[in-house]
């Protein structure tokens, strides 16, 4: 099943928010309004779990091809040690106007060509070979909300 495929549904949140409420009523964003966002952001943020469970916070530079986010960081980097230890993760973009946040999994996965091009076409770099590991998201569930729209347009994907 494509990420296009999967049905859209409401997220959970407190009743408080009126998301679910048929006053507001529901419309739905598409899974293509959130690639569009992941394809256009500049940076994301990525969320991991330090080893005593505390949340590590770090913005990176992405990709996103074919449903998938990547990014690279060093091997050393805390983020790297967190996710070595726990893959657990929340990605999510800097906007609190246009809303994504995906959570998942990120797990090392080898440089490819295309991923590098990208990287070098979105940041306008040169990388040579690969700086640092690459991660790619498992997606387990991605929220998204247009705030000019809320609650109306909360939605929840369940990979």
């Amino acid at each position: 099943m494509m990420k296009n495929d999967i049905p859209p549904d409401r997220p959970e949140m407190p009743t408080s928010y009126g998301v679910g409420d048929a006053a507001y009523g529901f419309e739905p964003l598409s899974f293509s309004w959130v690639a569009e966002r992941m394809i256009e952001a500049r940076g994301y943020w990525v969320v991991s779990v330090h080893s005593d469970g505390s949340p590590h916070a770090a913005p990176v530079w992405g990709v996103w091809l074919d449903s998938r986010f990547y990014f690279f960081t060093d091997s050393n980097s805390t983020k790297a040690r967190n996710l070595s230890r726990d893959a657990r993760a929340v990605v999510h973009l800097e906007s609190a106007d246009e809303v994504v946040v995906l959570e998942g999994r990120l797990t090392t996965t080898p440089a490819t060509s295309e991923v590098l091009a990208a990287y070098e076409d979105k940041y306008s770099i040169s990388l040579g070979d690969a700086p640092g590991d690459m991660y790619q998201l498992h997606m387990s569930k991605a929220i998204a909300w247009l705030e000019s729209d809320f609650p109306k347009t909360a939605t929840r994907w369940r990979m």
